[in-house]
């Protein structure tokens, strides 16, 4: 059951819209799975009307469809969304590795070199659910450290397909020991401000998702949209 987060910050809408979102990113609720807004009112304590607001968000971001006949359905994954999301990362975070190389300062770096010693913990631990947190918080530091945490909140926004992929690569436990040293090689390219080669280990690390997502769909099939 679902209750109001104290993390979760802002109006009522905001935070029905971020938890019922983490849930289905989480494939708590799965694809094709019906939600109401009845139930959710129900199970978060608050009124329908800002579920049904959460709801339109979700729907913009295409994480649910909405049909008159049918009712709300969480909606499957997308390749082509997920491909488009992983094409705006690729181009922005290759022009944010490129500024990392000159714009961190040394606590920025030892804030990224203390994030991967905690995920080679985790890899060594088997702490997956943990390493896919401190993959993302990765990514979030070189944004915060260079100034554009505004643009890593318009990322996020438009990623949440390709977020669900990387769930169920979580679940298969997929190449994490490439993504832990590709996290470390690109410390090491920003330490050096070899620009460069961060931005094509960047492309390399966000490509990825492409060499697996056509297993994964093999598979989930109930997953993706067909």
């Amino acid at each position: 059951m679902m209750s109001i987060n104290p993390k979760y910050n802002g109006s009522t809408r905001e935070v029905v819209y971020q938890q019922v979102k983490k849930k289905i990113i989480d494939l708590e609720l799965k694809p094709k799975t019906k939600i109401s807004e009845t139930e959710i009112a129900k199970e978060l304590n608050v009124s329908r009307t800002p579920v049904r607001e959460a709801f339109l968000m979700l729907a913009q971001e295409e994480l649910i469809g909405i049909y008159p006949q049918k009712g709300t359905i969480i909606s499957e994954i997308d390749l082509d969304i997920v491909e488009e999301g992983r094409f705006v990362r690729e181009n922005i975070e290759r022009a944010i590795v490129n500024q990392a190389c000159s714009m961190l300062d040394g606590e920025q770096l030892f804030r990224i070199e203390s994030n991967i010693a905690m995920q080679k913990l985790c890899l060594n631990k088997g702490s997956y659910q943990r390493l896919f947190e401190l993959d993302e918080e990765f990514h979030f530091l070189l944004f915060q450290g260079c100034g554009k945490l505004r643009t890593w909140n318009m990322i996020r926004q438009m990623n949440s397909h390709f977020d669900r992929l990387r769930v169920l690569r979580l679940a298969l436990n997929l190449d994490w020991e490439v993504v832990v040293s590709q996290h470390e090689a690109l410390l090491q390219h920003i330490e050096q401000q070899e620009k460069q080669r961060a931005e094509e280990l960047m492309v390399r690390h966000l490509n990825l998702v492409n060499y697996e997502k056509e297993d994964l769909k093999k598979r989930y099939p109930d997953y993706f949209k067909q």
